[in-house]
């Protein structure tokens, strides 16, 4: 974590924590960074909100003035821009998205010329440079000033790659999707529609102001209402940017990223697809969705919380599939981000490849009870390691043997430590979390 960076690049309230001053500033030095020894191409994507605008034409003039040429996407996903750079040679691409937050956040999102998340020492660089810790970069003049070119095709040609990936069309199935008022609306109903779909849309109209308010990933009850009202096959909801989706069954019922991993997992496994017969998780994903693997065979790893951090272990290990529990979901054969429309089209695969209604694949798996309560801590190393907390976990975990767990972690930008507990039902995930937390408070840990 740096000062400005987080996972998931510099976040913060449009002209708040993130304003036009600090935009500019990144622009001009990956403009700088990237042009030292040819010019630069860069290639910006945004989302629906309103403050998107404003920063993307602060970091072209920062771009620019550094040199560097600029290929804007304009409205268009995040694994958009990942695959873009990717496949057309850029020297790093930027998304203009603060994700699932509200509108009046924004985020700017770099993604280096291998369609990653950029390297923590360049972003720690674009820090010094903000704070004026290095010296000033100079301006580019006469020609070598950089220039703007509209490049909307590049989001038609990625619209196309995700319509040639289904093996099978989608013909007759009754698919519901929301939009979440975010970057979907331009690209999800164009990709469905194409494969032969009945496409029902909800939530595709952004005003600069709706983008995530009662709809997509994170109001999963509207969807589910949808579906059921409509009486459709499947439905998938996807987040501001897209690089998520979660998915509702025929009944109506949530299906999130544990579920998906394990019903695209197994299905891959079959297919003699699942490279090293392995699934990477996050820590955070549920004792279920381990246990079904365990049954059937499959192999599993546990990073770190974030997405970044499950797209290095499967890089690094030639891994096939991995995400969260959140919905980002990575699928490494076709991308080297989470891609929420990506993930959609390989669940209607596994569907319609074992002609099975959704609700039966994600039955498999016996999700336990969960429960996750913040604890505001003076010191949060000190609350992790004091030698009673210890000894209370350790309690907890001997207790729940086989049948649940307990993760204690400490919040990456709060002082807070969180304390989760699965098991067999809610009141016991709530009695094991309460008695460490208690133990917490009797130690004066706790603000």
């Amino acid at each position: 974590m740096g000062k400005y960076f987080g996972t998931d690049g510099f976040r913060g309230e449009a002209n708040v924590n993130l304003t036009v001053e600090h935009a500019y500033k990144v622009g001009r030095f990956l403009g700088w960074y990237y042009g030292q020894e040819h010019k630069a191409q860069i290639v910006i994507g945004k989302d629906t909100r309103r403050s998107s605008y404003m920063f993307e034409y602060s970091l072209v003039a920062g771009l620019t003035s550094s040199g560097a040429d600029v290929f804007l996407l304009h409205v268009t996903t995040t694994p958009s821009v990942s695959y873009v750079v990717r496949t057309e040679g850029f020297d790093c691409g930027i998304m203009i998205s603060a994700s699932h937050n509200p509108f009046y956040d924004n985020g700017i999102k770099i993604i280096n010329g291998n369609g990653q998340k950029l390297e923590a020492s360049v972003e720690e660089q674009i820090e010094a440079y903000i704070d004026g810790k290095i010296p000033e970069i100079p301006f580019a003049k006469r020609e070598n000033i950089g220039r703007t070119v509209d490049f909307s095709a590049g989001r038609n040609r990625y619209i196309g790659y995700l319509i040639s990936i289904p093996t099978r069309a989608f013909k007759n199935k009754r698919v519901g999707l929301d939009c979440s008022n975010g970057s979907a609306s331009a690209i999800a109903k164009s990709v469905f529609d194409a494969l032969g779909a009945k496409t029902y849309v909800i939530n595709n109209e952004p005003d600069g102001t709706n983008i995530n308010t009662n709809c997509g990933s994170t109001h999963i009850e509207v969807l589910k209402q949808f579906v059921k009202e409509n009486q459709l096959d499947v439905g998938f909801a996807y987040d501001g940017d897209a690089d998520r989706c979660i998915a509702v069954d025929e009944r109506g019922e949530e299906v999130n990223g544990d579920l998906i991993m394990y019903i695209c997992g197994k299905y891959m496994k079959e297919q003699g697809q699942l490279n090293n017969n392995t699934i990477v998780t996050t820590i955070m994903s549920n004792l279920g969705l381990y246990k079904a693997c365990d049954r059937e065979g499959i192999s599993y790893e546990k990073t770190a919380v974030g997405d970044k951090y499950v797209c290095e272990n499967m890089m690094q290990n030639g891994h096939s599939i991995g995400g969260e529990q959140s919905g980002h979901i990575i699928f490494s054969k076709h991308a080297t981000t989470g891609d929420g429309i990506l993930t959609s089209l390989k669940l209607m695969e596994v569907m319609i490849e074992k002609k099975l209604p959704l609700s039966v694949l994600a039955g498999e798996v016996k999700i336990y009870p969960q429960v996750l309560k913040n604890v505001r801590v003076y010191d949060k190393k000190e609350a992790r390691e004091n030698p009673e907390v210890v000894k209370a976990i350790a309690e907890v975990e001997k207790e729940l043997g086989e049948d649940g767990r307990i993760l204690v972690r400490e919040s990456g930008t709060e002082p807070v430590v969180r304390v989760m507990v699965e098991a067999s039902t809610d009141e016991i995930c709530e009695k094991q979390v309460d008695k460490v937390i208690a133990v917490m408070k009797s130690q004066n840990l706790v603000q």
